[in-house]
């Protein structure tokens, strides 16, 4: 579960959105939406830790961000991001096994209990067969596939996207959410993304939080499609 007690996002300079106060249960797929500089990114970059928050209360499954370690928090919190991983010469199995870091030894090996989750994580997304495949030769809807699959492997209760269709073709987008509403009914994940494919993402996803430059709301797609977003 993901909860947010009236918080303030954004940087020292300028606050982005204030007064959030929203409840996500486990298993939900939650879109977000809204115009470039509303704080999609700055949401999702705050949830993880990445940017600190500004004001207010935010929790996963019951623990305050706040208290948490980085490593504490990465066990928690999965991210998916539209940045391309390259030049390290890694296959697809390196690519999802690094989703382990968070619970290696001090040793840095993975133990055969690591192996046999980042194997699972594969098999979840359907790519095993993709393990000693080098990376920088996936196509671009494999390597969003080989990402998530990084996400399970890092076994957190909340998955967060960013833009993650932004380089694949209608059938692969199509694909793709279909797949993580899959995941979040399945495995119980709590699972936000952000995206400009609305039509899509609206047909898949169960409630949406939609940001302007006056504040948010946090609603069901069809509703909030018809009132705010189709006008």
């Amino acid at each position: 579960m993901l909860e947010l007690k009236d918080i303030h996002i954004g940087y020292t300079s300028k606050v982005v959105q204030a007064g959030i106060t929203l409840s996500i249960d486990a298993g939900q797929f939650i879109a977000l939406a809204g115009n470039n500089g509303c704080g999609k990114s700055t949401l999702l970059k705050t949830i993880c830790g990445v940017i600190p928050l500004l004001k207010g209360t935010l929790l996963i499954d019951g623990k305050n961000v706040a208290e948490l370690t980085a490593a504490q928090l990465a066990s928690q919190v999965a991210v998916v991001l539209t940045d391309k991983i390259s030049g390290f010469n890694l296959t697809a199995f390196d690519v999802v096994a690094s989703g382990r870091i968070p619970y290696l030894n001090s040793f840095g090996f993975l133990t055969e209990e690591d192996r046999a989750i980042v194997q699972s994580s594969m098999n979840s997304i359907g790519i095993f067969e993709l393990c000693e495949r080098s990376y920088d030769e996936l196509s671009d809807g494999q390597k969003q596939k080989v990402l998530i699959a990084k996400a399970l492997a890092q076994q957190t209760s909340v998955i967060l996207m960013d833009e993650p269709t932004a380089f694949l073709d209608y059938k692969s987008r199509v694909a793709l959410f279909t797949l993580l509403k899959q995941l979040s009914k399945e495995q119980g994940k709590t699972i936000v993304i952000s995206s400009h494919d609305i039509d899509i993402m609206f047909k898949h996803v169960d409630k949406v939080i939609y940001f302007n430059e006056s504040g948010y709301q946090f609603g069901e797609p069809d509703k909030l499609y018809n009132e705010v977003i189709s006008k």
